[in-house]
């Protein structure tokens, strides 16, 4: 080819002579770049960076789901949808979840507890073994963590997340009906005082403050400011306001130095292909600061369902008819009246409407399996990056978080039909980012010897909880 063209993945240009050609793509790879984009055209090819990423996507996807490849599967694994090289899972790393609640989930703690800590900043009684007992608040902060740091244990390692072995501190800080301003301030202050003792790197916080106000004068924000200079990164959801007039950020995703992320929607589809936005928040803020910095997946992302929950018993179900035969679905629903209303009605129906209704049951809950759903919100995008940044403390520890952040933004991807200040610098690049951490490594000085840190332990008694503050009422949980 004579002329420079555009990609119709990316819109990058293509530099002359420097496209492959659809005839020199695998068979394989070829139609699964077809299957995910129907509207794309062989012969107008595609830049080579996509052509790779979908290769790297075919080769995951095969790997650990052979029939995913074949579209038996779907919501895609967010290793996959990141493109994310295969050895970095954020091991030696710890991160920090600030959320409603919590749950022990399979994903987190089998075949090895990874849960170094629990704590309630409003219940200084509180005990790992509280994270036994589903509750409604713990549905938000099981998922974000999950999402983050899940090894896929209920899926055969099919839906786990970038930091797959990284170690957890989960810190509760509200419930599923209220989650205070101030609250989220003494999450943040505990994460400081104890990071040395857990090993804590990154600090998630996919909820956010009662209202707008200046990082000069608002204490959460100054919180989380002073967690960066205490050396942690500091990853905060933008919030799912962006649909609405002025599109507030909210503390502490509006602090200048957290890394703030909003949502992409990538449509459920491998690399680049008509990728959109979410309704995230943005700035400016009120201190004319842009935000987000970065986005990443917001929507179509696989999350655990809460287990012993009836939202569990009906997927669980769900799935357990799709995968019977005919003869059995009536002896199945027989067995399982009370488990859902619409299936006891149809009972009696012949198979193939009770296969239609089971899969408009799937589709409108959003189940994937009996044990995940996906979900949507910035909420879940915010622990994406923070996992991602896992894997980049993994590949070099010695960055400091305005390295990890500077890292995560030069090395991400703009989408060119996408105002810059809905997007920041643009869709996080987890290839990208590790080969820059691993570049940087090289250039660092060696790693000064430093006091040896405590032994990580479960016991609360001696690590008292702060005190009395004024609160205020309202909550802000980034679930779309």
């Amino acid at each position: 080819m004579s002329d420079a063209r555009v990609c119709p993945f990316c819109r990058a240009d293509i530099v002359p002579g420097g496209a492959p050609r659809a005839e020199h793509l695998d068979p394989e790879v070829l139609l699964l770049v077809l299957a995910n984009n129907p509207w794309w055209r062989p012969e107008a090819g595609l830049c080579a960076p996509c052509a790779a990423g979908f290769a790297a996507a075919f080769a995951e996807a095969q790997a650990h789901h052979p029939g995913f490849a074949r579209g038996g599967v779907p919501i895609l694994p967010t290793p996959v949808r990141l493109g994310a090289p295969e050895g970095h899972a954020g091991r030696g790393v710890t991160v920090a979840f600030l959320d409603s609640g919590f749950y022990a989930h399979p994903d987190l703690v089998k075949p090895r507890d990874r849960i170094l800590r629990y704590v309630d900043v409003n219940a200084a009684r509180a005990r790992r073994a509280d994270l036994e007992q589903p509750d409604v608040s713990s549905w938000h902060g099981m998922m974000t963590s999950v999402v983050a740091c899940g090894n896929g244990w209920l899926s055969h390692g099919l839906y786990r997340g970038l930091a797959s072995e990284a170690r957890l501190v989960l810190v509760k800080v509200g419930s599923a009906r209220r989650i205070k301003h101030d609250d989220i301030r003494r999450g943040i202050e505990w994460v400081v005082r104890n990071r040395r003792r857990y090993g804590i790197r990154i600090v998630n916080v996919s909820c956010g403050g009662d209202y707008e106000a200046s990082y000069l004068e608002d204490g959460l924000s100054q919180g989380a400011e002073a967690a960066t200079r205490a050396g942690l990164l500091v990853v905060a959801a933008a919030g799912n306001l962006g649909d609405k007039p002025g599109h507030p950020v909210i503390p502490p995703a509006s602090a200048p130095s957290v890394l703030t992320v909003g949502g992409l929607d990538d449509k459920n589809r491998l690399p680049f292909s008509a990728y959109d936005m979410y309704h995230s928040s943005y700035g400016p803020t009120v201190d004319g600061l842009q935000k987000p910095e970065v986005i990443a997946p917001g929507i179509w992302v696989a999350a655990p369902i809460l287990p012993g929950t009836p939202t569990a018993g009906q997927a669980a179900l769900l799935a357990r008819l799709t995968a019977a035969p005919d003869g059995e679905l009536r002896a199945i629903l027989d067995e399982s009246r009370g488990t859902d209303a619409d299936l006891d009605a149809a009972a009696l129906l012949d198979a193939p409407l009770v296969r239609q209704l089971v899969a408009a049951k799937i589709r409108d809950n959003n189940v994937i399996s009996g044990a995940y759903k996906h979900v949507d919100g910035t909420s879940f995008a915010a622990p994406i990056v923070s996992s991602l940044a896992a894997q980049v403390l993994e590949v070099n520890p010695r960055l400091a978080p305005r390295q990890v952040k500077r890292l995560l933004i030069q090395t991400a991807r703009r989408l060119s039909h996408v105002d810059g200040d809905r997007q920041g610098w643009g869709v996080v690049d987890a290839r990208r980012a590790l080969e820059a951490a691993t570049r940087e490594g090289e250039t660092l000085p060696p790693k000064a010897s430093g006091a040896p840190q405590r032994r990580p332990g479960h016991d609360l008694e001696d690590d008292p909880l702060f005190g009395g503050v004024g609160f205020l009422d309202g909550v802000h949980i980034w679930v779309g």
